[in-house]
């Protein structure tokens, strides 16, 4: 007689109920799921992250083409990283941007066990692509948390209404309304993210 493995159950969690774990147990966790884009936040709490829409997957895709293209063809110094990358903010969060940059300098300052687990530090340069159900405030909040651990550019591309929040240190947030591109700055010199490229 052959024994049927039983069905795994899902469980869902109300809003109102945070599930909090160690960093040991969140390493754990996302060894066993892969396939899920998981966060922490500094107090423990766990964000399972669904997997993105086509257009928001397209778009992100676009996103790590040009800024990798930027390193690769006009020297651009440092090191890109997409959506799955983990990254360990000195606050004790994991997070986990659309797209980051690193520059070479902090990069290889870490140890290679360091490169190969989360990366333990904050990206100098930060993007959150905003699709459809992601609630914008929530979004303001992680680039708050960037720039609070250390982040010096970031972008939040709220691509619903092809708008642009810009975030530098300090309390100001510009934002810019169907702009065509947006720069890197000083941060990234010479990087311009073409933006009809990406909403299209």
């Amino acid at each position: 007689m052959v024994q049927v493995p039983p069905k795994p159950l899902s469980l869902q969690l109300p809003d109102q109920l945070a599930l909090c774990v160690t960093p040991e147990q969140f390493a754990a966790l996302v060894t066993a799921n892969r396939e899920l884009c998981l966060e922490r936040t500094a107090t423990g709490e766990l964000i399972v992250n669904p997997p993105t829409g086509g257009n928001t997957g397209y778009r992100n895709s676009k996103i790590n083409y040009f800024l990798v293209r930027w390193i690769e063809e006009e020297g651009g110094n440092g090191r890109a990283f997409d959506s799955s990358t983990g990254f360990e903010l000195p606050n004790g969060s994991n997070r986990s941007p659309d797209a980051a940059w690193v520059s070479s300098e902090r990069w290889q300052a870490l140890t290679p066990e360091q490169q190969d687990g989360f990366i333990p530090l904050c990206p100098d340069f930060v993007v959150e692509l905003r699709s459809k159900s992601d609630r914008l405030q929530d979004l303001r909040s992680k680039m708050a948390e960037y720039l609070e651990n250390g982040t010096r550019l970031g972008w939040l591309l709220d691509s619903p209404h092809h708008r642009v929040e810009i975030y530098h240190p300090g309390p100001e947030v510009e934002v810019v309304e169907n702009p065509k591109t947006v720069s890197g700055e000083t941060v990234l010199p010479g990087f311009i993210l073409n933006l009809n490229r990406v909403w299209g």
